[in-house]
């Protein structure tokens, strides 16, 4: 087994990498920029090393120092979370070539899964159902309107190398279309480095449902079941549980065969997401594939059992899988919410600061993933997410009094915070009932405030 894992990453995920390499008797380094010299995964790792000012670009997106950092601990590993360079094939192949081991799957593997609409054609000669759409990078402008005529308003411009809700554009019309085109492609190039665009037909309400899988890079090919995941502001999962409540059982294997023949179509190896789109026709089409561990990767683990960052660990070492599907049993229910700092009352702009009070909620059931505590600040250069609340029950309804009650116990004073929407969410009818898509948050009114 490897000796010691550097971890390119921050915040929650890189201490829930540290806490799985201490149960593999793996020594942890934690890199960090100068605004997380106190973070809880600098403390909590075995050693640590500076690499860099606050920003990201100068720090956690700063291969070279990466990859120096590795070296001078003698790391023969690196972990890189999700995030940052999670996705990135260069810095893959240049670990690699370092004679570092890369927890993750191939560099190959990560440009063509990266590459949006090389994915989708992919997993269309795979026999997955795809979304209507262009059949690559569109050109520019003048194809785009062409191509649009073709497939039918609405439609979506989508980043290439996109991810995280960014590079992402709905036309209702051609007279929208120059200009959207022009914004995705922008906020693409300075999110990504590559403002390619693609386009696909646009589903008004569809829900957003992934499966998790673990492939071993020869043709083998495990899931984990299904993550309901329609719960989005701006394209941004907030809410996910498992399983879903919008499937039955044909449409619930359908989906789990999709996603494992697409990776064995790739002979996928690691960790990774197969997610699709469900019509209110209820069709399913292949949405994209995430060659990383997701945020959400807890709600499986509560249902299965099983260890996935382990066991990515574990496969990228041995080259083989240690579980076979037989042994992956679903019992009950989880739902795990992301907690923000963001306030509510200002149209939920990040708010950087000191965590004056933090008190975690317990119990039976109840897990909690993150890197904060009281003292501790927050600040403004990355990601506004503190903590994921995720809870387990024997039915959807238990887990999500159970959520409820954990969101009532988890104090965090100091800056403001998204649970208290998130449990109005909770409360509301219509997702008690089942009954929502991905633009459920845009359709309600809550009262969070």
């Amino acid at each position: 087994m490897y000796k010691k894992i550097l971890v390119a990453a921050r915040g929650e995920i890189a201490i829930r990498i540290i806490r799985a390499c201490r149960e593999l008797d793996i020594k942890t380094v934690a890199v960090h920029s100068q605004a997380d010299i106190d973070s809880l995964h600098v403390k909590l790792a075995d050693e640590d090393v500076s690499i860099g000012p606050s920003s990201p670009g100068e720090s956690y997106l700063n291969i070279p120092r990466i990859i120096a950092a590795a070296e001078i601990t003698n790391a023969d590993a690196i972990h890189p979370g999700y995030g940052f360079l999670s996705e990135n094939s260069e810095f893959a192949e240049i670990c690699i070539s370092c004679g570092i081991a890369w927890i993750g799957p191939s560099p190959e593997l990560m440009r063509k899964m990266g590459d949006k609409a090389l994915a989708r054609n992919l997993m269309k000669s795979a026999g997955l159902p795809v979304i209507p759409g262009s059949e690559g990078e569109v050109a520019g402008e003048e194809e785009a309107l062409e191509l649009c005529g073709e497939i039918g308003y609405p439609v979506m411009l989508k980043a290439v190398a996109g991810g995280g809700g960014r590079g992402i554009r709905i036309v209702r019309n051609a007279g929208q279309l120059v200009e959207s085109f022009h914004t995705a492609s922008t906020e693409a190039k300075n999110s990504f480095g590559h403002g390619g665009l693609y386009i696909e037909k646009y589903l008004d309400s569809p829900r957003h449902i992934e499966v998790q899988i673990l492939g071993d890079g020869k043709g083998g090919v495990i899931h984990f079941g299904e993550r309901e995941c329609s719960i989005q502001r701006r394209h941004q999962k907030l809410l996910e549980e498992s399983p879903s409540p919008g499937i039955d059982d044909k449409m619930r294997k359908d989906l789990l065969a999709y996603a494992v023949k697409g990776a064995e179509y790739i002979k996928y190896g690691s960790l990774g997401t197969v997610e699709f789109l469900i019509d209110s026709s209820l069709d399913i089409f292949f949405l994209e594939m995430n060659t990383r561990v997701q945020v959400e990767h807890p709600v499986t683990e509560m249902i299965s059992s099983a260890d996935l960052i382990m066991e990515q660990i574990r496969l990228a070492y041995t080259g083989e899988l240690l579980l076979s599907q037989n042994e992956i049993v679903i019992r009950g229910w989880a739902i795990e919410c992301r907690i923000n700092a963001e306030d509510p009352k200002k149209n939920f702009i990040p708010v950087p600061g000191e965590i004056t009070f933090f008190h975690p909620p317990g119990g039976p059931g109840v897990r909690i993933d993150s890197h904060i505590y009281s003292g501790c600040i927050v600040p403004p250069y990355y990601d506004s997410l503190l903590a994921k609340v995720i809870v387990w029950g024997s039915t959807r309804n238990a887990a999500r009094k159970r959520m409820i009650g954990a969101l009532d116990e988890c104090i965090i004073e100091g800056v403001p915070t998204t649970t208290r929407f998130l449990k109005a969410i909770l409360m509301n009818k219509d997702f008690i009932d089942g009954k929502f898509d991905t633009t459920f948050i845009d359709k309600i009114e809550i009262d969070y405030i």
